[in-house]
């Protein structure tokens, strides 16, 4: 194949619907040829480190993340070359035993609040993206998922998000929007910012098709 693949990032801090927007251009092209890939997925290796050390981790710091890796696997799914992509177990804070097969397809979306952080991950993005959200809405939104989803209380939520996550995106998610190509605001509501994207994609695959 002459082209390579396109490669379209999602970042935004936590809370702030990039999940959502990701998921509703996805869906827009189940069947086509694209595939999604999550940041999360890329957190360091830390079987060698002994669980106290493991519980320390700051998983919203640039340091948590394996971008190396990330970067090596980004490239060979360029080159139409498939990968194995790492699983994140949070139960034991380190990577899984298990990996996940990916087959290389014609788009491919990196999402995750720090994807345009680092300059070698922007270099490799064809449309970058920063899903915008007001800082009260994005802690509402993260008390509710952590309650319902990890049986986390409210104070610990909020301590969290005021001694970590809100300093955190304030030093490296937020300055990364200025890289960006597009800024959605309200994240997965913006229907009309999603059109606009699905609309953009499916013009790059039919070009792709007819290649």
């Amino acid at each position: 194949m002459g082209n390579k693949p396109i490669v379209i990032g999602i970042a935004g801090g936590t809370g702030s619907g990039k999940t959502s927007v990701t998921k509703a251009i996805y869906d827009q092209f189940k069947g086509h040829s694209i595939l999604m890939i999550q940041q999360d997925s890329y957190y360091k290796d830390q079987t060698h480190l002994p669980m106290d050390e493991r519980l320390k981790t700051n998983y919203d710091h640039p340091l948590a993340f394996d971008n190396d890796l990330f970067i090596e696997h980004i490239n060979q799914l360029l080159q139409y070359k498939a990968i194995e992509k790492p699983v994140y177990d949070y139960t034991i804070h380190t990577r899984s035993s298990e990996t996940i097969p990916v087959e290389p397809k014609e788009v491919i979306i990196l999402e995750g609040i720090l994807v345009l952080e680092d300059e070698r991950l922007r270099d490799l993005m064809d449309i970058k993206i920063f899903v915008d959200t007001d800082a009260d809405l994005r802690i509402l939104r993260r008390i509710q998922r952590d309650i319902k989803e990890r049986g986390r209380t409210v104070d610990s939520v909020v301590d969290q998000y005021v001694n970590v996550v809100r300093p955190m995106h304030n030093q490296f998610c937020e300055p990364s929007k200025k890289f960006a190509d597009i800024i959605i605001p309200e994240g997965g509501q913006n229907f009309v910012a999603i059109d606009l994207m699905a609309t953009k994609i499916q013009t790059i695959l039919e070009r792709v098709s007819v290649l």
